[in-house]
């Protein structure tokens, strides 16, 4: 799947790769699983998308860039992170401008379907 637009009622946590490589992680969740996922973490029901969920959804965005960081460079010390940082919407498009090099992956979850996605620039 080199695809996902447009993303609708989803929340995208993402953090942005610099140094020997250059690109971003993204993990995009529809609502539903957002919710279930941020409920999970903080032991206690969540119904809306309210800043609890932004935090989890870029902390998970950020855990995901700590690995990536660790797999591709040495040890983690060739390539800086970003702060995370989150969009959602009812529909949006989630695209580079760069040209890159691009894997998105499906996980299914007990509340759904959702997707982490690497772009790395060219």
């Amino acid at each position: 799947m080199d695809e996902l637009q447009p993303l609708k009622e989803t929340i995208t946590g993402m953090v942005g790769l610099a140094g020997i490589h250059k690109g971003l992680i993204a993990v995009h969740f529809p609502y539903e699983v957002a919710l279930a996922i941020t409920s999970s973490f903080l032991g206690m029901e969540v119904d809306e998308v309210n800043e609890d969920v932004r935090d989890a959804v870029g902390e998970i965005a950020n855990m995901l860039g700590g690995n990536v960081k660790t797999l591709l460079s040495d040890r983690g010390k060739d390539i800086e992170l970003s702060l995370p940082s989150t969009i959602s919407g009812d529909e949006y498009n989630f695209s580079s401008q760069e040209q890159v090099d691009q894997v998105i992956l499906p996980f299914k979850a007990p509340a759904g379907v959702f997707h982490v996605e690497l772009e790395l620039e060219r």
